[in-house]
């Protein structure tokens, strides 16, 4: 257990499953490694090889046991790399296995069934037809573009992967169709944009391809023929009991409650080990799944040792008085020689989960678990909200068309049909005719995005306010040009002496941004109240228009001038503590940086008291607060 692959650039696999030829270090198999600057690195090449090598893996188990493993989160934009583990997918797959592509926007019916309007216009009563969902019964759902998975589509598919069928209860119909399935839930989001964590949770791996090239996509060792076999050996694989606890209790180590990964990890320790044509799992198919199901799920890492574990003195039992005596030990001293190999397993299981956990990942949710529980921060794409008139159908619903409201012809139709034997017997309708009532209309739902606008309260006082002020201005230029990509705008308020003043107000103009930067004054006290009341309103009113805020304070918390103007620390403090409450009850998202020389526990309350997050960066240049700002809020 020596080796280990770096798929994503830091080790992960044990060299157990690696073909023996392995992975050489110059470069792709078969290919000399370029040090050109034209092309990749030698480095550069090994990574891709290797990534691509766990991605045919991860694609191997997978079709070993897709429903028992749920799916995979494949994090790639569209193109080769995605069409490439696409196609090994199906080249794995029985060819009798049905594949099913769900759009972003697929509605109810064509997800989980429904009434066939066709049908049931002809023959005059509700005739039913089945969904994605149960189509794909024995197969592989695809869902194209994860992220944008609605969250009644996406509690719809978690619902059936738990229960194994599809409930169609709607428009006159009543049936429970049986199917169980894998995901394969195609993620191309940007920025914070990812696969809904209802179903993400369900599915046992996740892949980032995001990196590779085409380049990196070489032959692998995996064939139909052997993951056939491997899926009738895989019933006849026993794990046994202590390859469970193993898992359940490295699955603790590093923070993830849910009991399904431990489980989906089991299961592909079960895989791995039949596509090896063995019927028990080993160590290396445990370290292996947990690298591979565990990692990416991980919130902490492991709690250090309590003592040096690597003392000779460490964990050996006290000698027994025949042995200080000089006399043997007891007979049944080795009585149990796999319980002295327990902890070393554990370790090395621990080790592989934590060396697989994605770069970046535990620092991104240090950061998030700052924010108050529950909260969710908006990012660039802003709050989503519906509407009637513009945006991303999401549905219809019972409503008369007027103007800017669009009639849905088809749900109309739909919610008629079921009523057209009973009205044409009533009321003499002819045959040839549809009958609609004004109870049948259906108008489209639109689902849209608001605009972001990023509001600066810059603290503007005191003899360093030249240093904070640089922080500030370097980062509010930085970010406007990210935010003029994406439409969004930026504002920039200071506060200083007795008043706060709203230098720039939002805006996507970087020549705007700049002059009123270049303008910005300095020093005086510090109205740290009067600067949090005019963010919250300056917020308040961008919510008023339709655009979500982001409040960014870049303050030490030392507020010596109250709300009145007069100085005072005392009450100057209560008067803050107090706009930083009304802050939170208005339900702003915010965030405070901590621009003291080193983490100031004022400032930490006062961002406590707001429920936003806190980010202390002391002596930080512009870059490295642009940076930070990104990170925390998602960007």
């Amino acid at each position: 257990m020596s080796g280990w692959i770096a798929p994503w650039g830091r080790s992960s696999l044990p060299d157990a499953i690696l073909p023996d030829a392995g992975i050489p270090e110059s470069g792709l198999p078969g290919r000399a490694a370029s040090n050109s600057g034209d092309g990749p690195s030698a480095e550069d090449s090994t990574v891709g090889a290797q990534t691509w090598y766990v991605a045919g893996l991860v694609a191997a188990l997978f079709a070993v046991d897709p429903c028992g493993l749920g799916g995979v989160v494949l994090r790639a934009p569209a193109g080769p790399v995605r069409a490439g583990w696409m196609e090994l997918l199906r080249r794995l797959l029985p060819t009798e296995d049905p594949i099913r592509r769900v759009p972003a926007g697929v509605s109810d019916d064509r997800l989980i069934g429904g009434l066939d309007l066709t049908a049931t216009l002809r023959s005059g009563k509700p005739v039913a037809e089945k969904g994605l969902l149960a189509e794909a019964d024995g197969g592989v759902l695809v869902l194209a573009m994860a992220e944008r998975l609605s969250p009644s589509a996406a509690a719809r598919i978690a619902v059936t992967l738990d229960s194994g069928e599809v409930a169609l209860e709607r428009d006159g119909l009543a049936a429970r169709l049986p199917t169980r399935f894998g995901v394969v839930a195609e993620d191309e989001g940007i920025a914070e944009e990812a696969t809904p964590a209802v179903l993400s949770e369900r599915l046992g791996f996740y892949l980032d391809l995001e990196r590779l090239s085409p380049r990196d996509l070489t032959d692998l060792p995996w064939d139909g023929g052997g993951v056939a076999a491997a899926r009738d050996l895989l019933p006849s694989v026993d794990a046994g009991e202590r390859g469970l606890e193993l898992l359940c209790g490295t699955a603790d180590a590093f923070g993830i409650v849910s009991l399904r990964a431990p489980l989906r990890a089991l299961r592909a320790a079960r895989a791995v080990a039949a596509l090896a044509g063995r019927t028990t799992v080993e160590d290396a198919d445990i370290e292996t799944a947990a690298a591979l199901v565990l990692a990416h799920r991980a919130t902490r890492l492991p709690a250090p040792p309590p003592e040096d574990t690597d003392s000779p003195e460490a964990g050996k039992e006290p000698p027994s008085p025949s042995e200080s005596q000089g006399g043997s030990a007891p007979e049944d001293a080795n009585e149990e020689p796999g319980r002295s190999e327990e902890p070393e397993l554990s370790d090395r299981v621990l080790e592989a989960t934590a060396a697989a956990i994605p770069k970046g990942l535990l620092d991104r949710l240090k950061l998030a678990g700052q924010g108050p529980r529950g909260a969710q921060t908006s990012g660039a794409a802003g709050a989503a909200k519906q509407s009637l008139r513009r945006g991303r159908p999401i549905g219809a619903q019972a409503g008369r068309p007027r103007p800017g409201v669009r009639l849905n012809l088809v749900e109309t139709l739909r919610a008629a049909a079921p009523w057209q034997r009973l009205r044409r017997a009533r009321e003499a309708e002819r045959a040839d005719r549809i009958a609609i009532r004004s109870e049948d209309f259906r108008v489209t739902r639109f689902k849209q995005r608001s605009e972001t606008a990023t509001v600066f309260a810059v603290d503007a006082s005191g003899s360093t306010a030249f240093n904070r002020l640089a922080e500030a201005k370097g980062a509010v230029e930085l970010l406007l040009a990210d935010c003029y990509v994406r439409r969004d705008q930026v504002a920039l308020l200071a506060f200083r002496g007795d008043s706060a003043d709203l230098l720039l107000p939002p805006t996507r103009s970087l020549v705007r941004t700049k002059r009123a930067l270049s303008g910005l004054p300095g020093g005086g006290g510090t109205p740290l109240a009067a600067g949090i009341d005019a963010a919250a309103a300056l917020g308040l009113d961008l919510r008023r228009r339709g655009i979500t805020p982001l409040l960014v304070f870049l303050t030490d918390g030392q507020a010596n001038i109250a709300r009145d103007g007069q100085p005072g620390r005392p009450q100057a403090r209560a008067d803050a503590e107090a706009a930083a409450r009304r802050l939170a009850a208005q339900r702003l998202t915010a965030l405070l940086i901590d621009t003291s020389p080193r983490p100031n526990e004022k400032a930490r309350s006062l961002a406590a008291l707001m429920q936003a997050l806190y980010l202390p960066l002391p002596q930080a240049d512009a870059r490295k607060l642009d940076a930070a700002v990104r990170a925390t809020l998602g960007r």
